[in-house]
């Protein structure tokens, strides 16, 4: 089950980095409800839970709208702000503090030009951001952390901006349609040159697809030949002596006088 979760996250990443450009260490912005999900379930420290969750190294970032909403909550998420305040702080621009989920979805904005991972527990915020395109969503549920797959919305952008990159826009339409009529009608005032240099007979020119060869490029052939393989002498080593046919009785020195 846990090796099929991992792949599942690789999956995910993959998908996000190929697709919206994702590079790492991967930056993940973490509101106060995710902080004390960490601290209740003791996922501590917590770069390494997410880098293990990611399978790669992390950044863990919150903001300011976060941390003041967590000191609010008093002395109940005291150790929430406590941890929070060890995190980096993303920019967010309120002059007046707003909460936690509206300052989140305000930093994600639109393109989540930054390129965020959002943890958080909060579920309307999540169902919120599956309708911006590059934003991966982590959870945490019991003493297990989760990658949320793409959502249908995202990848059906992912799928109609490929269809879009596939088809010229109308701005490299009308470019490449001047470029072809400027090439035609470059092409036809050269035929129009050419026909009126042939139609005034000069005994000195020439036409021009004739060529003075030599007398060895006369004798080129166009064709390729090929040699045949003769067929070669038997090796020697593997060919049986022939027999001798002498007389015997003269071999052993006597003569036959019949």
């Amino acid at each position: 089950m846990r090796f099929k979760k991992q792949k599942r996250h690789r999956k995910t990443v993959r998908f996000f980095c190929v697709c919206f450009g994702f590079r790492q260490p991967f930056k993940v912005l973490c509101d106060g409800t995710f902080v004390h999900h960490l601290l209740h379930n003791d996922l501590t420290p917590a770069d390494k839970a997410l880098s293990n969750c990611l399978s790669a190294p992390v950044k863990l970032f919150t903001t300011s709208c976060v941390l003041a909403e967590l000191k609010k909550l008093g002395v109940a998420q005291s150790a929430s702000f406590q941890a929070a305040l060890k995190l980096a702080i993303a920019r967010c621009d309120h002059e007046k503090v707003v909460s936690a989920d509206a300052c989140i979805a305000e930093v994600i904005g639109e393109n989540n030009s930054e390129h965020f991972f959002v943890a958080t527990q909060d579920a309307d915020l999540r169902k919120k951001l599956q309708k911006v395109p590059n934003v991966p969503l982590i959870f945490g549920l019991r003493n297990a952390l989760f990658l949320e797959q793409p959502s249908k919305f995202q990848r059906d952008f992912v799928k109609s901006s490929e269809e879009k990159r596939l088809h010229l826009t109308e701005k490299e339409y009308k470019a490449l349609e001047k470029r072809t009529t400027s090439v035609s009608a470059n092409a036809d005032e050269e035929d129009s040159g050419d026909e009126e240099g042939l139609g005034h007979h000069n005994p000195g020119l020439q036409p021009h697809n004739t060529r003075n060869y030599s007398g060895k490029e006369r004798d080129v052939k166009d064709r390729v030949r090929f040699k045949r393989k003769k067929a070669k002498a038997p090796n020697p080593l593997s060919v049986k002596k022939k027999k001798s046919h002498e007389n015997p009785n003269r071999a052993s020195g006597k003569v036959s006088l019949f």
